[in-house]
């Protein structure tokens, strides 16, 4: 994840087409399906706050958490130029395997797949466990992650391109079927617009698909009552063609 620091620099405009009204209008239905008015909410693995902020400009109160000092920089500058919100945000460096906030929350967002970053059970496990410890009781989980048939796609489908003048990559996707591991190799380049010349920038990021009926008992191991699955940013059940998961858990009343 340290391979975040230049990319940050990139970071949204390469991803300035993934559907964030998507994921805000998941929130919402969800949190109201579940009877959840949140106060305070935690984006775990927030990047650079695409999502933390458009939730702070809806009066909530945000604690966008995240391993790199390069995302979360970004993020206050984009802070800065939103100009007011209606509630508030504070940008937390931390590891989502340890991560701790002085109060607990009454809800925590963990999207984009950053479920899947976490290359070991033992870490999924660390992680689940540690955020029912920050949730309230009755609290709400809120976490997608790709399906396998997803890393399977990307095997079949590389490499990827992209040509946009000042900003171009090649993207080649290795995937290991016995530990369902797909390893992402890019080579960006990107202009520096002071000075008209390129930079490259390599990158590798390693992603795990996981089982959801694992996923589903350590959720339910670390305190979570009530654990609920979705597909493709809807709230029905995932079907034999979904590729992301969403999972709603709502932890114990006492």
């Amino acid at each position: 994840m340290e391979a975040y620091g230049r990319f940050a620099l990139v970071y949204d405009r390469l991803m300035e087409d993934m559907p964030y009204a998507e994921w805000l209008a998941f929130t919402e239905q969800a949190w109201k399906h579940y009877g959840l008015k949140p106060r305070s909410v935690v984006d775990l693995g927030c990047g650079t706050g695409s999502l933390t902020i458009p939730l702070a400009k809806q009066g909530y109160s945000m604690i966008g958490l995240d391993l790199s000092d390069a995302m979360l920089a970004m993020g206050r500058e984009k802070e800065n130029e939103a100009g007011r919100l209606a509630g508030s945000i504070q940008w937390v460096h931390q590891d989502m395997r340890a991560w701790e906030v002085p109060e607990p929350v009454d809800a925590v967002i963990s999207y984009c797949d950053c479920l899947n970053y976490l290359t070991e059970k033992e870490d999924v496990h660390a992680m689940l466990q540690q955020t029912a410890k920050q949730l309230r009781p009755g609290g709400l989980l809120l976490m997608d992650m790709h399906h396998v048939r997803q890393f399977e796609a990307y095997a079949e489908e590389q490499p990827f391109t992209l040509d946009e003048g000042d900003v171009a990559y090649i993207w080649y996707s290795e995937y290991d079927e016995d530990r369902q591991e797909i390893e992402h190799q890019l080579t960006i380049f990107a202009r520096d617009e002071a000075t008209n010349q390129y930079e490259r920038i390599d990158e590798s990021h390693v992603q795990r698909a996981y089982d959801p009926d694992w996923i589903e008992q350590e959720l339910r191991l670390a305190g979570f009552a009530q654990v609920d699955w979705y597909g493709d940013f809807q709230l029905e059940e995932p079907t034999q063609e979904t590729r992301r998961l969403f999972v709603a858990a709502k932890k114990a009343e006492n």
